[in-house]
């Protein structure tokens, strides 16, 4: 069984899964996103407590809260979505 542990831990080391947080949404013309130069500011639809989407190759996965203490931000996982959620 050694050899089938390591080569699962082998083939697990290769899988790349980009994770992502959405906070909020915003719509505008593209000439307007094309203008906005260095430190432009995006108003998003979204409130201070409002629940976040944690998305696993762009596809919701979780919802959860960012957390900010000092000069970090963190998230944390409030609920984790079941596929019937996800396809919602």
């Amino acid at each position: 069984m050694p050899y089938w542990g390591a080569t699962f831990v082998n083939a697990v080391d290769k899988v790349y899964v980009e994770l992502s947080v959405v906070i909020g949404r915003s719509k505008m013309p593209i000439n307007q996103l094309l203008k906005m130069g260095r430190g432009a500011v995006i108003e998003l639809d979204a409130h201070q407590d409002d629940e976040v989407w944690i998305m696993a190759n762009n596809i919701p996965i979780a919802r959860g809260e960012i957390l900010v203490q000092e000069d970090r931000i963190a998230v944390t996982v409030t609920k984790r979505l079941n596929h019937s959620d996800t396809i919602r």
